[in-house]
C-alpha cells in the first residue's frame, strides 16, 4: 500500500457547522460557550454515527506492521505515523506534525487550543506495536484485521492503535456537532513505546512547550473486564537484560569433549533457575530491600476487590492443574501490581532442528524484571548481574547488557481530575470504574507527569483481560472501544466544568 501524502501543517478552513457561522476571537468564544452547554447526547450520537469510519481507520493502521523493535520495519513505523497524522488532521486537529528526537521513530503531535480559560489535556497513545510472535499460532493473519464474536483481531488492535483512533474519533464528534472543544487539547501518539521509549528524556526536552498540559489522559491501559471500565493508578516498571555465557571459541564434539568441557546451556539454565525460590518469588540477594509497604488506601482498595484468580487463569490460558507462582498468602492483585517479578523472555542456543553431537560454545537469555513501586530499576539490574556472575558455574565468561530500566509509577487516585474521570466512565460504560493497578509498564507516564509538576495522569484504555496484548490473537472488544470514545468525550466536558 503506497504511503499517504504528507500531512499539511497549516490549519485548513473548517467546514464545521458552527465554524461556518462564527469567525474571529468573538466567534471562538461563542463556539466554546456552545460546546460547554451543548447536551452531550448529540456528541455521543455523532460518535455512534462515525464509528464505522473510525473502525476503517483502525483496520488501515493494523495492516501496517509498525514493529519498532525490528529494524526491517523502520519504513512501516514511519508509514504508521503518517497515516495517524493524516487521520488526526481529518478529525479537525491543528498543527499536526511528525516529531522526532535523538533518532527516535516518528511520533505525531497535534493540538486544538481555543478554549480560553479551560484546562489543557494531553491525550496520549502509541502507534508502534510488538512483533507478532509465533505467526502460526494466530487464528488469522496478525496484520489483517478480522472480526469474530464482537472482537477485532490483529496486532495493535488493543495495544494501542485503538487508543489513537479513539482520541481522534471523539474530537471529531465534538467539532462536528459544536465547532469547538470544551477543553484545550494536545495529542501525542508515540512511536517507540514498545521498545521502552529509550529516547523519551530527549523527546520531552525537545518538545516541552508543545506538550505542556494540566492533565494527562492516556488511552493505553485496560478495563477490569468486558463492560466494566478501569481507572489505573499504578504501573510496574521494567528492566530488560541479555545475558550470554561462553565456554570456548566454537562448538566441540560431545563425545570427544563431553565431561570435561562445561555445557553452557546447562550452566545458564541452572543460573536462571536460581533466580526464584520454590514459590516462584525472586531469590536475588537484596532484591526485596526497597519494596515498600502498601499504603492504607492501597490496602483498602485491594481488600475490596473480588477474587479474580479463576477469571485470570482463563484469560491467560493456564492449563488444568498448573499452580500459579508466588507466595499464596499474598493476593493475586498485590503480586501483579505491587510486587516485583522476573521472567525469561527468550533463550538462544542451537535449535533442535539441525543439531548434531556437539557442545555449543555459548548460550544466551533475555531476562525481564517487572519493577515494583519504590524500587530503583538500575539497582535491580546491578543485583541481577552480581547474582548471575555468582551462580554461573565453572567460571564461564558472563556478559550482561541492560536494554531498558524504567521505574514504576503510582499515584493516589483522588482529586478533581480523577473525580471527573470516574463520572465520565460511569456515564460512558453505565458501570462505575474499578480503581486498579496493572503489572505492565508505560514508560511515558512517570517522567511526563513529573516534568510538568506532578500533573494528574488518567490512565484509561481499550484492552481487557481477554485482549491478549503482546500475545497471539490480540483483540479489541468493539463495544468497549465505543464506550471508551464516549467516556473520553464526556471527560472533556467534565474536566472543563470541574472546580480546580
Amino acid at each position: 500500500m503506497p504511503c499517504p501524502a504528507p500531512v499539511t501543517i497549516a490549519t485548513r478552513p473548517s467546514s464545521r457547522p458552527m465554524a461556518r457561522l462564527l469567525r474571529g476571537a468573538e466567534g471562538t468564544r461563542e463556539m466554546l460557550q456552545y460546546a460547554r452547554r451543548m447536551p452531550t447526547d448529540k456528541v455521543v450520537a455523532a460518535i455512534d454515527a462515525g464509528f464505522d469510519a473510525a473502525r476503517e481507520t483502525l483496520e488501515h493502521l493494523v495492516r501496517i506492521p509498525s514493529i519498532s523493535a525490528d529494524e526491517h520495519h523502520v519504513a512501516d513505523v514511519k508509514r504508521s505515523a503518517q497515516v495517524t497524522a493524516n487521520y488526526l488532521e481529518s478529525c479537525g486537529l491543528e498543527h499536526v506534525r511528525l516529531a522526532e528526537a535523538g533518532g527516535s521513530p516518528p511520533a505525531v503531535i497535534a493540538e486544538w487550543l481555543h478554549a480560553e480559560g479551560a484546562p489543557t489535556i494531553l491525550l496520549y497513545a502509541h502507534h508502534d506495536v510488538q512483533p507478532p510472535g509465533f505467526v502460526d499460532r494466530w487464528t488469522s493473519d496478525p496484520f489483517e484485521p478480522v472480526e469474530r464474536d464482537g472482537r477485532l483481531y490483529g496486532r495493535g488492535t488493543a495495544d494501542d492503535k485503538a487508543g489513537a483512533v479513539a482520541h481522534g474519533a471523539m474530537i471529531k464528534a465534538w467539532l462536528d456537532v459544536t465547532g469547538a472543544l470544551p477543553c484545550n487539547v494536545k495529542v501525542l501518539v508515540e512511536g517507540e513505546e514498545e521498545i521502552g521509549s529509550p529516547r523519551l528524556a530527549e523527546f520531552l526536552g525537545a518538545y516541552a512547550a508543545e506538550l505542556a498540559a494540566d492533565v494527562l489522559l492516556l488511552a493505553d491501559a485496560g478495563n477490569w473486564n468486558v463492560g466494566t471500565p478501569g481507572l489505573t493508578y499504578s504501573l510496574r516498571g521494567l528492566v530488560t537484560c541479555d545475558v550470554t555465557v561462553s565456554v570456548m571459541d566454537g562448538p566441540v564434539h560431545s563425545g570427544m569433549a563431553g565431561g570435561p568441557v562445561p555445557d553452557p546451556v546447562l550452566a545458564l539454565a541452572g543460573a536462571l533457575a536460581s533466580l526464584v525460590d520454590a514459590h516462584g518469588d525472586i531469590a536475588i540477594d537484596g532484591f526485596w530491600d526497597d519494596v515498600r509497604e502498601l499504603t492504607r488506601h492501597e490496602r483498602t482498595r485491594l481488600d475490596a476487590l473480588p477474587d479474580h484468580s479463576e477469571g485470570l487463569r482463563r484469560a491467560w490460558g493456564i492449563l488444568d492443574g498448573v499452580e500459579l507462582a508466588g507466595d499464596p498468602s499474598v493476593s493475586i492483585f498485590e503480586r501483579l501490581w505491587f510486587r516485583p517479578a522476573i521472567a525469561v523472555l527468550g533463550f538462544d542456543s542451537h535449535p533442535i532442528e539441525g543439531s548434531s553431537n556437539q557442545i555449543v560454545a555459548t548460550a544466551s537469555a533475555r531476562i525481564s524484571i517487572r519493577v515494583a513501586p519504590g524500587q530503583d530499576p538500575d539497582r535491580l539490574a546491578g543485583l541481577l548481574r552480581t547474582h548471575l556472575e555468582r551462580h554461573v558455574p565453572f567460571n564461564l565468561h558472563t556478559e550482561l547488557e541492560t536494554h531498558e530500566a524504567v521505574p514504576a509509577w503510582t499515584c493516589e487516585p483522588t482529586g478533581w481530575a480523577f473525580d471527573a474521570a470516574e463520572r465520565a466512565l460511569l456515564a460512558g460504560f453505565e458501570r462505575p470504574p474499578v480503581l486498579m493497578g496493572t503489572g505492565g509498564t508505560i514508560p511515558f507516564v512517570k517522567p511526563f507527569a513529573e516534568a510538568f509538576g506532578g500533573i494528574p495522569a488518567l490512565l484509561l484504555g481499550p484492552a481487557d483481560p481477554g485482549s491478549d496484548i503482546h500475545g497471539e490473537d490480540e483483540s479489541l472488544h468493539l463495544g468497549d472501544w465505543r464506550n471508551l470514545m464516549v467516556s473520553e468525550a464526556l471527560l472533556l466536558s467534565e474536566l472543563a466544568a470541574a472546580p480546580r
